[in-house]
């Protein structure tokens, strides 16, 4: 009876997560997929959103993975209040947090330095990296903290004992096996990177990453020109994040 009951409640969520994708995605017709496909500025702006979601991703995953690993191994003083600085971001209301980065990044001077280095802030490509960044980061640090959990302790001892450095085993035993935990929170990072919106538009309207060509296209045009491009950049993602996923489920182990 009790599993009965669960499959119940469990098919009622699963519709309605899928439900709106599903008329969205069979609600465009043909015609315009076509002409969406055929549209430059679509194909730019869900390919520039793909890649800065994933270069924000590589970033995290080196500077995030030494931090998820001294949480995961240590025990030390606001241990506690650390990890609530961590997940503070995935609590802010995501517009606060563009605007904090814009106080923060956003200054004449800031913006005289890294456009020295060629990178700049505003309405650049670096602004929009660091908005998923700081608003996805915790989804990988996260994962890849329980990951480095489930890693026994004893396998690091016995690197050690037979003459692997620190860097060496944690490189050799401790990566690969929470791999599967990290490669999951690299793809929570990157999805939640794609879909990021509110922090997005107030450093960057353009150029344009999809989520906002999606909102612009809905206020000046409607939902009938919008509608193809979301539809668009949740087929591409869901082919991406499926097959690796299933790559990594199948392979990870």
């Amino acid at each position: 009876m009790m599993k009965k009951i669960f499959i119940i409640l469990a098919a009622c969520l699963m519709l309605f997560l899928t439900l709106p994708l599903l008329k969205l995605i069979f609600g465009v017709n043909a015609i315009s997929y076509i002409e969406a496909l055929k549209d430059t500025e679509v194909l730019k702006s869900i390919f520039l959103t793909m890649k800065v979601s994933f270069f924000a991703t590589l970033f995290v995953l080196f500077t995030g993975l030494p931090l998820a690993y001294i949480i995961a191994r240590y025990d030390f003083f606001a241990k506690s209040l650390l990890e609530s600085m961590i997940d503070i971001p995935t609590m802010v209301p995501h517009t606060a947090a563009g605007i904090a980065l814009l106080m923060t990044f956003g200054g004449e001077n800031i913006q005289n330095f890294l456009s020295k280095l060629g990178l700049g802030f505003i309405d650049s490509t670096t602004g929009i990296m660091a908005a998923m960044m700081f608003l996805s980061a915790p989804y990988l640090i996260n994962s890849a903290k329980e990951g480095f959990k489930n890693v026994d302790v004893k396998l690091e001892n016995i690197s050690r004992s037979l003459g692997a450095g620190p860097f060496e085993t944690f490189i050799k035993i401790v990566i690969p096996n929470a791999k599967k935990d990290i490669i999951n929170g690299m793809l929570m990072m990157w999805a939640r990177g794609l879909g990021e919106f509110g922090a997005v538009v107030i450093i960057a309207y353009h150029p344009m990453i999809a989520p906002v060509l999606i909102y612009d296209r809905f206020v000046n045009f409607g939902l009938n020109y919008s509608a193809p491009v979301a539809a668009l950049m949740i087929i591409f993602s869901v082919i991406i994040f499926s097959t690796i996923r299933w790559l990594n489920n199948r392979f990870g182990n």
